[in-house]
């Protein structure tokens, strides 16, 4: 995407990539794939809008965040697909390492607990199960990198950094040093050489090759926290909520590290140049877009994404239908990697209407749980919504989280906040802006939700929810 000095698009290429599933719980993204298509989407974009590379101010690179990706330092080769984030092969790794101190083992250093989602244990894995990995990695031949680092690499000719966003993801930095914490890299069996050097989020790190030639890579954000900085939510107190695959609310905290008790994540929020570095409070959900694809590729009850709406429409409610898709296990606030998905309350009068509007519902259902958790650890009670994302063209969703919510649910002019945040990171380290007054500037309102359900049949339906999510629990023995 390419945006002008107001915040607004210029042009995009938007692409998919394959999702691999070899096995059960297991989930694989291309490397190649990746850059081929990021390649073939700058081409595109410069092609449609005629824009000169030349005229291009900074690159910012926006990402799937904990998806592990380990490759040749001398030819560029990843030694297998992608571990991605939702992939729970892990599990046992992570049970082993909690064995002593816990699921809560490193949070206190990291703010994360030990789980199937983060890079750490992902790394571990490819280490003790690709045949010759660790000596290459102990050689310095073997390097990681989430996304973020595989691309600044590919872009750059060989630079090999993350930004603290995503180094924050890994279960291996320490969040007050911002730098890799040797003791979490022994008890892993992790070699240090193997990892990236830790940058601010937005910096120069060097210049393009190829078809950007000379134009300076001068940001990284982890897409959750990118979406943070592109709804300008540069105050403590401020948060966000982004419906894509997965479903993220961040909550900026300021350069306070506050420990969760009640199941969120402690998490760096961006790291701008010299400045200090700001935190957030997050509630990650594994499954809300992903399961809209799940219901029109694996089920075929749709035809395109957009479809479900349309058919959530011709009914007035779930008829009693309550899906929890746990298909990765259960995320924040309840970190059950054995969960599995339920539909519940299936009577015979249910049509596939309820059930894709059961679909629309539990990301709503999702994002009440979490908003609960994170009034609970902030003490600061939310007043609105900031959304972005793909599913927040969805009206018929948007308002149902009002309605559960209790609070208006606010959308902005550019909902692709993800990619505009890495944009003003950019542009930040370039001067293309000057401050973040000015880009605060630039956010406008597009469509506000108000919440229309009554207190006691919201809360009604809530407890509902809640007994549907029981259900999931320890179905993997």
């Amino acid at each position: 995407m390419i945006f002008d000095r107001a915040g607004q698009i210029v042009a995009s290429n938007q692409q998919e990539h394959q999702q691999i599933y070899p096995q059960p719980g297991w989930v694989e993204h291309n490397p190649d794939e990746i850059w081929e298509r990021t390649q073939s989407g700058i081409k595109n974009t410069l092609q449609t809008s005629n824009i000169d590379p030349k005229d291009i101010a900074a690159i910012g690179i926006a990402n799937q965040r904990e998806t592990t990706i380990i490759w040749n330092k001398q030819t560029g080769k990843p030694y297998g697909n992608a571990i991605v984030w939702q992939d729970t092969r892990t599990r046992e790794i992570c049970e082993r390492l909690s064995e002593i101190g816990g699921k809560d083992r490193f949070r206190e250093k990291c703010g994360l607990p030990l789980v199937t989602y983060f890079s750490g244990p992902k790394i571990k894995w490819m280490l003790d199960n690709i045949p010759g990995l660790q000596e290459a990695a102990i050689r310095g031949d073997a390097i990681f990198g989430n996304v973020d680092t595989f691309l600044i690499w590919k872009l750059t000719g060989g630079i090999h950094i993350t930004d603290v966003t995503n180094a924050s993801r890994t279960m291996l930095m320490d969040l007050e040093t911002l730098d890799w914490d040797a003791e979490t890299l022994e008890i892993m069996e992790i070699p240090r050489q193997m990892l990236p050097e830790i940058r601010p989020s937005s910096q120069v790190f060097g210049m393009a090759k190829g078809l950007l030639e000379n134009v300076p890579v001068a940001a990284a954000l982890g897409d959750q926290q990118a979406a943070l900085v592109g709804q300008t939510c540069f105050s403590q107190g401020e948060a966000k909520n982004t419906y894509g695959t997965g479903c993220f609310m961040l909550l900026n905290t300021g350069e306070a590290i506050v420990p969760s008790k009640q199941g969120l994540l402690t998490t760096v929020a961006y790291k701008l140049g010299e400045s200090p570095a700001v935190y957030a409070l997050e509630g990650s959900i594994a499954i809300a877009g992903a399961l809209v694809q799940w219901l029109r590729d694996n089920l075929g009850m749709i035809g395109t994404s957009a479809e479900v709406e349309t058919l959530a429409k011709t009914v007035e409610d779930s008829a009693g239908v309550y899906f929890v898709p746990a298909f990765s296990g259960l995320y924040a606030p309840y970190w059950k990697d054995s969960a599995r998905g339920v539909i519940a309350g299936l009577t015979r009068y249910v049509t596939k209407a309820h059930i894709a509007r059961a679909v629309l519902e539990a990301t709503a259902w999702q994002t009440r749980e979490v908003l609960d958790a994170m009034n609970q650890d902030s003490g600061v009670e939310l007043l609105s919504l900031k959304v972005d994302g793909g599913m927040v063209v969805n009206h018929t969703l948007m308002q149902f989280q009002s309605d559960v919510l209790g609070v208006p649910v606010v959308r902005p002019v550019v909902a692709e906040t993800t990619a505009l945040g890495a944009a003003y990171a950019a542009g930040l380290a370039v001067d293309f802006w000057s401050n973040l007054e000015e880009l605060r500037r630039n956010w406008a309102v597009d469509f506000t939700w108000e919440p229309k359900m009554s207190i006691a049949l919201r809360e009604q339906k809530y407890n509902f929810w809640r007994k549907a999510v029981t259900r999931t629990f320890d179905w993997e023995e």
